[in-house]
């Protein structure tokens, strides 16, 4: 471990930051003086009605947010907080209607637009009476199969105004992948785009709207957003119609904001469904902007006119989370398409030209970009750039390096972790503290994480399970049909008694930061010693030659051994030699128990729809067991190179 960070803000930086300026209102409020963030957490842990007040007040939530704060704190699950409070989501997004730039949007080489708050207000305001003039009203649901476009955040926002419920997938999902999801919750309305661009190629999407169409009982309309044709052929889908037809009919008016309870449904998102068929995860108004908010402008230090941008799809939780910046005053940089097309430039030169401010992005990138040839700091400004985000899995400590050597060398990288389940995180950055080699900075406000042994007991110097002790506004309100929330419980609540436990294999550090090792339940255990799999993935593909990899655990001879799986560069063959440099690579930078007892080459590795590796579905098929659900893999073919394998029976 080094004995320096890699990054420090200045005193003066770290005094500007809007949690400084939350500590000293907070510290007013509540009589006591917060010196640094660790004091600020320890005290929103055991005040959590007074620190989600404040937080309230502080980012100026618009609502009613009534007298009972959090009722049933004592409950996990169970708690609710602010049961008398009423809210709008879409309301608290939309407070701005000025000609500033609200959205800058760019589809690879192709295609670029902005629309200004006011713009974005209006068309909101057309897509809302539009729905309306549906049916479409509180508890209803409405279904997107689209690509990153300014036209989803438009209907997710006409969607919340209304009161009724917003899910999305993207659109390299197939037929079966987004049955499995929308059929579960029977949405009344369908958007969809006519296709999508990826890779410099063109991909249709009418085929499989009409296929998905087909199969959705009570889907009363589909509206088509026309994309990679000017005018799309409708034939063969009689419930269809374009967007501009949909709205056309309406004038831009003020929005009637229908405010519902604090703990009314806004957004299903969905468990990655490797195992079975996704989980459909329900999460609230309130809770979702109150995290989002305490998030973006207390852990990210977002602010009014800064552009903020995250490479996503509208299939994961962070295109959710994204969209929250506008709730801030901020402006959104979206990016449909390869971050790769035209080539490895692309996201940094759009960020040059739009003036990024929060770049943000996943693990998995930043590692393609250091394989790659291209070098950010070479050839871009980046001037405006102050911050780098960083999730979907744990960012290596090379990675911390390639991004302060490679990218600039003066800019807060954040690594955070936590995921659809709870619609935010667990562990995040702090604008105030130093960024050390390979951890995450610090537990977020208002989550009670900790690290628990196997008996429930907190555990200091040595890995455990991730565990958060109290409730927080963003838990689900439950699953979709899952009466007396059995499967919510079982996912969360099975282990410890009244306490959430994730499934993360972690470790806290002395700078009051966090390491993930992994997937617990994908944790490693040759004779018995637990292992995580991310501290194999951080020394593996260090090496020029691997492009990827995938461990598992195979029960073998009574005992689970390593099994490393490599997809190498083009054109390499795996011989004894790279095998022992593999093998030496990880015996010197780790222990003797992490070498893997079988390294074997394959064509690909199985990822899911968006993007991660699926240890899991792996271990499954090595072991002759079923997989339930392939259509959640965006490559499933990958996993019949896993079956039957002679390397293993021996």
């Amino acid at each position: 471990m080094s004995d320096k960070p890699l990054w420090q803000p200045t005193a003066e930086r770290a005094g500007r930051t809007q949690v400084a300026a939350f500590m000293r209102a907070a510290g007013m409020a509540a009589g006591h003086r917060f010196a640094i963030y660790d004091e600020l957490w320890q005290w929103s842990i055991e005040r959590p009605d007074a620190f989600w007040v404040a937080v309230w007040t502080f980012c100026r939530v618009i609502g009613e947010r009534g007298r009972t704060v959090i009722a049933h704190g004592d409950k996990m699950p169970g708690a609710r907080f602010f049961p008398e409070g009423k809210i709008n989501f879409a309301e608290n997004l939309l407070r701005r209607r000025d000609d500033g730039v609200a959205i800058f949007f760019q589809g690879e080489d192709k295609i670029r637009r902005s629309l200004t708050f006011g713009e974005l207000y209006a068309l909101v305001s057309l897509t809302a009476q539009a729905l309306k003039g549906l049916g479409v009203g509180p508890g209803d649901r409405v279904g997107a199969f689209m690509p990153n476009l300014p036209e989803t955040i438009i209907a997710a926002l006409a969607t919340a105004s209304l009161g009724a419920v917003w899910s999305s997938c993207s659109p390299d999902f197939g037929v079966n992948g987004v049955l499995d999801r929308f059929g579960q919750i029977t949405p009344k309305v369908l958007f969809a785009a006519d296709g999508y661009h990826y890779a410099g190629k063109s991909h249709d999407c009418l085929d499989r709207v009409r296929g998905i169409a087909e199969r959705l009982p009570g889907l009363e309309r589909i509206i088509i957003t026309p994309y990679v044709a000017a005018r799309p052929n409708l034939g063969g889908l009689p419930k269809a119609v374009l967007y501009e037809d949909f709205v056309k009919p309406f004038h831009a008016a003020d929005i009637p904001f229908h405010r519902q309870a604090f703990n009314a449904p806004l957004y299903i998102l969905y468990s990655s469904g490797t195992t079975g068929l996704p989980k459909c995860i329900v999460h609230g108004q309130g809770g979702t902007l109150l995290k989002h908010l305490e998030e973006q402008q207390l852990q990210v230090d977002l602010r009014r006119d800064e552009r903020f941008f995250y490479f996503t799809t509208c299939g994961w939780m962070m295109w959710n989370w994204l969209v929250s910046g506008l709730a801030s005053g901020a402006t959104l940089v979206l990016y449909d398409g390869s971050p790769f097309h035209p080539g490895p430039h692309v996201l940094w030169d759009m960020a040059d030209r739009v003036g990024v401010n929060v770049f943000g992005t996943s693990a998995k990138y930043i590692d393609a970009l250091a394989k790659s040839d291209y070098r950010p700091a070479r050839r871009n400004d980046l001037k405006r750039l102050r911050a780098i985000l960083s999730t979907g899995s744990p960012l290596a400590p090379q990675g911390f390096d390639f991004v302060y050597k490679s990218v600039k060398q003066d800019v807060h990288l954040a690594s955070m972790s936590g995921g659809t389940d709870l619609i935010g995180c667990f562990v995040a950055g702090d604008p105030t503290s130093p960024v050390w080699r390979g951890e995450i900075q610090k537990r977020v406000l208002g989550m009670a994480v900790d690290v628990f042994d196997e008996n429930g007991l907190p555990l200091r110097g040595g890995q455990g399970e991730l565990v958060c002790a109290n409730p927080f506004p963003s838990m689900p309100l439950g699953f979709w049909n899952d009466p007396g929330d059995a499967k919510y419980r079982a996912a969360y609540f099975d282990r410890f008694r009244d306490t959430w436990c994730h499934g993360d294999w972690v470790e806290l550090t002395v700078h009051g930061g966090m390491i993930i090792h992994g997937r617990s339940d994908a944790t490693l255990n040759p004779g018995g010693v637990r292992i995580g799999t991310a501290e194999i993935y951080r020394q593996v593909e260090k090496l020029d030659e691997v492009v990827e990899s995938l461990v598992i655990g195979q029960d073998w001879d009574n005992d689970a051994r390593v099994v490393l799986f490599l997809r190498l560069k083009e054109g390499l063959t795996l011989d004894k030699a790279l095998i022992d440099k593999i093998k030496k690579q990880i015996r010197d930078n780790t222990t003797p128990r992490h070498v893997p007892a079988k390294v074997i080459q394959v064509a690909d590795i199985p990822r899911t729809i968006s993007g991660k590796i699926v240890e899991l579905a792996v271990r499954n098929v090595v072991h002759g067991r079923p997989v339930k659900n392939r259509d959640a893999l965006a490559n499933p073919a990958a996993l019949e190179l896993f079956a039957n394998l002679p390397e293993l029976k021996s």
